[in-house]
């Protein structure tokens, strides 16, 4: 495989995966390709093309410095020019990839965050207030990211000549699928019975060992948990605290997440819904490996790093 083979593969699995359903994702795309046909010259000369096959602007190849045949990746949630560095250390590695995004992955994060709008809408949340308070919080976290040094490890894989690449709402959705399932398939009435089975998935029992598992920060093991969304675990960045108030008036009674807020903690509250968070490293874990599952049967050699809890499912 070479680097635009492991990316398109990447694509298709968090498409395949996408809580919205593939149908949906392809309408998005659809109305990005008839968006684009409207525009002048000058503003499609602008225009980020790769968002017309790629409905995750945070995951991206970012540098290509040579298009070998990818035998050996380094791998983590986090890279910086040091993780660039110790690639250069360890020798053989063809390609890094980063699970948090950067460069343009970054400054475009924001972008992704609709996503969550169809999600909500999908919980019973009406579209036009799921639309209205999301919209607010993705002009947010976009002023947000504006400030932020995006280029920083990019500029670094240039210099050292090094293979980059990003992969993050794709493996969030890769998660967010696997958790689901997994859970909606064992049915636990009380939030002590849906920890037993966060707490069995081996990322998080990895996690509990670095006192960082799964934790219950709204609600009580004998809460009850009604009805489940995991909303809170793909979609680029965390969304509007009001919106708590209108999954309760859903009839969500447990929120599943990877990160609270103290804000979001407090509306949750509020809403009366619980809130259980698996974990963020964790989380990520599950998704990246996910992912790295599939290049492993290839024959690519893994090497983890920056926080990645390596667990293979091959043998199961």
């Amino acid at each position: 495989m070479r680097i635009q083979d492991i990316y398109n593969l990447a694509i298709r699995m968090g498409i395949s995966a996408d809580l919205r359903g593939k149908e949906a994702v392809g309408k998005f795309l659809d109305k990005k390709k008839r968006n684009y046909e409207t525009l002048s010259e000058k503003e499609k000369n602008n225009f980020d093309s790769e968002g017309l096959t790629n409905p995750y602007s945070d995951s991206r190849i970012l540098n290509v410095s040579d298009d070998r045949e990818i035998k050996k990746i380094l791998v983590g949630i986090d890279i910086e020019p040091a993780e660039l560095l110790m690639a250069k250390e360890i020798g053989g590695i063809d390609l890094v990839i980063s699970h948090h995004p950067l460069g343009k992955a970054l400054a475009t994060l924001h972008e992704v965050m609709e996503l969550q709008s169809d999600v909500l809408s999908r919980c019973g949340v009406p579209i036009n207030i799921a639309e209205g308070l999301m919209r607010e919080k993705i002009s947010e976290v976009a002023r947000g990211l504006n400030k932020s040094n995006s280029e920083r490890t990019v500029d670094a894989a240039k210099l050292l000549k090094t293979n980059l690449t990003c992969l993050h709402t794709v493996c969030y959705n890769l998660a967010a699928d696997f958790l689901k399932r997994t859970i909606e398939e064992k049915n636990p009435e009380t939030l002590g019975e849906l920890m037993d089975i966060i707490e069995g998935i081996p990322e998080y029992q990895l996690s509990r060992k670095n006192g960082t598992g799964p934790k219950i920060f709204v609600g009580r093991k004998e809460s009850s948990c009604g009805r489940i969304a995991f909303t809170e675990i793909t979609g680029g960045a965390e969304g509007s605290p009001k919106l708590y108030e209108k999954m309760a008036q859903a009839g969500i009674g447990t929120i599943v997440g990877m990160h609270v807020s103290e804000e979001h903690k407090k509306e949750a509250e509020s809403a009366l819904i619980n809130v259980v968070i698996a974990g963020h490293m964790s989380s990520d874990s599950l998704g990246v490996n996910l992912f790295l599952d599939e290049l492993e049967k290839g024959g690519i050699k893994i090497v983890p790093c920056s926080g990645l809890l390596r667990v293979s499912r091959l043998s199961n």
